[in-house]
């Protein structure tokens, strides 16, 4: 394998040489993921990778012990991301070793089929009135309120809802399901699995009454780009995608409402000149996005050959994790990376990844985003938050990292 190619939009105008690399920090470093001395700001092991000499450092996961190559800065992180030989599953990697992803690409190229921005924009009125019920039952409850439990984590898994068909009686049930999955270790085995088979029995019932009763939404179009296939996909493919739908549009979303309205109120001038200029939104929400400090585990990939990034060679059999929240603070690429504009632009942030592996709900994402936006500033202008920031607690368990509790007044 030849050098990783990156597309020359990672490469700023005006990027300033690396110069000389310094002593890596191996011996500083503690176990991955690093901890941050405030739940607004990033750790500062990211900084030392970025500018150090060893870019793609072997570090162990806290949670295992096991070995991983760690990318942090942006050119290896989309280089990595974009590159479709290198599977997110271990599973996808061929016997001749050849990393293919072939299931992955066919779900994607059947939701691409539906998931269409028309639909999303069609579905946007639905979107607002579920962000408005939620800061209806915030304002009719007790303050302060908690804004992680009473908007930022049912917001997304209504969405969901509606976008499959489910009926809003049964979204309640959705939530408590996709919780289990994606927080599996705050629940025991038996309910993570119960909450598995749940849904998927869930699921299955309802890919049967949506083929009998097809509607307008996503499901039922599934259903029809489906039945038109040759060959036809077994019912359990429609089963499987549904629940991937609940669980990449849950727990991702979620995270993200729940941090980026702290970082917002932690400085009130932000959130003011939203309030100001609406038009704002659109850039504040791919600036905050970029500025996101995520301290997950990170996106896997296993290498199914050697691969030459950073200057080395990472050899095959590795495993390695992309760090996102980190690519998206390298000053290589972003000017003044660590301050917060709202009107940055051009903003090639990597949050919904990259190459094959984009996010492909990431149109649904943004929209849910704005309209969360738009709805708390219309609603809650004088929102802010119930505690200091530096006492926000980080959830433990979570791919995409989170806060317990969103304490807010207004």
């Amino acid at each position: 394998m030849g050098e990783a190619e990156v597309a020359d939009e990672t490469k700023p105008e005006g990027a300033k040489p690396e110069g000389a690399e310094a002593r890596c920090p191996l011996g500083e470093l503690g176990d991955f993921p690093f901890a941050t001395e405030h739940p607004l700001e990033p750790p500062k092991e990211w900084a030392a990778l970025r500018a150090e000499g060893c870019p793609i450092p072997e570090v162990r996961l806290r949670s295992t012990g096991a070995p991983v190559r760690v990318l942090t800065r942006y050119e290896d992180v989309h280089a990595m991301l974009s590159d479709p030989r290198f599977p997110r599953d271990a599973s996808e990697a061929g016997p001749d070793g050849t990393g293919t992803g072939e299931r992955h690409q066919r779900w994607r190229r059947l939701v691409g089929q539906a998931l269409t921005a028309k639909r999303v924009a069609a579905l946007r009125p639905r979107i607002v009135a579920i962000g408005h019920a939620l800061v209806d039952a915030m304002e009719a409850g007790p303050k302060p309120a908690d804004l992680w439990a009473g908007f930022a984590y049912p917001f997304p898994v209504r969405v969901v809802g509606a976008l499959l068909g489910v009926p809003e009686a049964d979204w309640d049930r959705f939530a408590h399901w996709s919780g289990a999955l994606f927080s599996g270790d705050r629940y025991g085995e038996r309910e993570t699995h119960t909450a598995r088979e749940e849904l998927l029995a869930y699921l299955g019932e309802h890919v049967a009454r949506t083929r009998s009763a097809p509607g307008g939404d996503l499901l039922s179009k599934l259903i029809e780009i489906t039945d038109a296939a040759d060959p036809r996909p077994p019912e359990a493919v429609l089963v499987q995608i549904a629940r991937g739908l609940v669980h990449a549009g849950h727990e991702t979303t979620s995270s993200v409402i729940g941090k980026l309205v702290p970082v917002l109120l932690d400085d009130r001038s932000r959130w003011q000149r939203l309030l100001d200029d609406r038009s704002l939104i659109r850039p504040a929400v791919e600036e905050l996005l970029r500025f996101d400090v995520n301290r997950g585990p990170g996106l896997p990939r296993y290498l199914t050959e050697d691969a030459h990034l950073g200057g080395e060679v990472i050899p095959k059999g590795s495993t390695t994790v992309s760090v996102v929240a980190s690519a998206n603070r390298d000053e290589r690429m972003f000017a003044d990376a660590d301050h917060l504009d709202l009107t940055r632009t051009p903003n090639r942030h990597l949050a919904f990844g990259a190459g094959a592996h984009s996010c492909i709900g990431q149109a649904l994402a943004r929209t849910e985003l704005h309209v969360a936006l738009e709805v708390l500033l219309d609603r809650l202008p004088d929102l802010a938050l119930a505690v200091p920031s530096s006492e926000l607690s980080r959830r433990a368990g979570v791919l995409t990292d989170s806060f317990e509790q969103v304490p807010v007044v207004w």
